[in-house]
């Protein structure tokens, strides 16, 4: 190929080139913000521990609304406990008795599901640190189990937070 030759400029093709580029660069910028801001949000990288949040949010709006069966429902990650109740040692009546009478805030009136931590060993994590805010300013920390989704209180430990 000589210069008399070339080929001809394509304006087109030169545009998908610099659209590619500057793409490839918003999509690295995009996810770079999603994975931090997660994390600086409290919910986890790129917002992974979302789930188990709203998971907990469930949970303590069945306890407001006194819904103490789907309440032990998600607890134990069981919505047909009620088929095989004798599969577990921790009653609903014992359960009910828990949040209830014998809970440290009293009876769960409102909450607010503040952050998250992912926790445990592995790489990854066993398990999920959800700090929830009851009644008011009571702090309480709920672990929420990766392998079978079972909630868990208090917590292996306490989160620092405002």
């Amino acid at each position: 190929m000589t210069l008399l030759n070339a080929p001809t400029y394509d304006p087109g093709k030169e545009k998908r080139k610099t659209g590619l580029v500057f793409g490839g660069i918003a999509l690295v910028l995009l996810t770079a913000v999603v994975g931090v801001g997660g994390y600086l949000l409290g919910h986890g990288w790129f917002f992974t521990n979302l789930r188990a949040e709203h998971r907990v949010d469930q949970f303590f709006k069945a306890l407001e609304a006194q819904d103490y069966n789907k309440a032990y429902a998600i607890w134990m990650n069981d919505p047909d406990w009620q088929k095989h109740p004798e599969k577990y040692e921790y009653t609903v009546k014992r359960f009910t008795e828990d949040w209830t009478t014998e809970s440290p805030v009293g009876v769960i009136k409102s909450h607010k599901v503040d952050i998250s931590k992912t926790d445990g060993t592995g790489t990854f994590g066993t398990g999920i640190i959800v700090a929830v805010r009851v009644n008011g300013d009571h702090k309480i920390f709920m672990w929420y189990e990766k392998k079978d989704g079972t909630l868990t209180y208090p917590a292996p430990h306490e989160l620092e937070y405002n």
